[in-house]
């Protein structure tokens, strides 16, 4: 018999999959207030940076801390010091995709720093006696848990134990490999 003249049937399968995603550009401000009057700042930037991921509500909450190191001058610039301080946070990732059907049970979630916390101004406070500093950080965040999709079967599996193959096994020498790299 023929594979034409066989019917497909589906067959549901449960599998870990990723059933949600979702990514988050940010930028906030921070206030850091040195043990001196700062005249100038001569640098300022972020190290130490951990975090975790825990789902929460209808998105996954990236929860970490990172380091600000604030390099000024003080006393009308004829002295230097670095001020430190440890900055804790909570970002809220929404999911642009969640599959409805996951089983919650067996959610795992997981958080990337697409974009390290990188301090991108620095100034003095109009009051004098402190630093603001602007940050920009981005997160991309998965849910993976169980999940069912349907697929094809064959009945009774193939014939003679070869592999069933779709379509014929035309060369592909005619295609254009520039064409996905243009639409990339």
């Amino acid at each position: 018999m023929a594979y034409a003249d066989k019917q497909l049937k589906a067959r549901e399968i449960i599998t870990k999959a990723v059933c949600g995603k979702g990514r988050k550009f940010s930028t906030v401000t921070h206030n850091v207030t040195p043990p001196n009057h700062p005249t100038s700042i001569l640098g300022a930037w972020i190290i130490n940076h951990q975090y975790e991921a825990v789902r929460s509500g209808d998105g996954i909450e990236v929860i970490g801390t990172y380091d600000v190191n604030i390099w000024y001058s003080y006393n009308k610039n004829s002295q230097t010091d670095v001020a430190k301080e440890t900055l804790s946070y909570v970002e809220h990732v929404p999911l642009s995709y969640l599959d409805p059907k996951h089983r919650a049970s067996t959610e795992e979630v997981t958080a990337e720093s697409t974009q390290e916390p990188n301090c991108i101004e620095a100034n003095i406070s109009s009051s004098g006696a402190g630093v603001v500093i602007r940050v920009e950080r981005e997160f991309a965040v998965e849910l993976v848990a169980e999940t069912k999709i349907w697929v094809a079967t064959l009945p009774g599996g193939s014939e003679d134990g070869k592999e069933f193959e779709y379509g014929d096994d035309g060369d592909f020498e005619d295609l254009d490999p520039e064409l996905l790299d243009d639409e990339l």
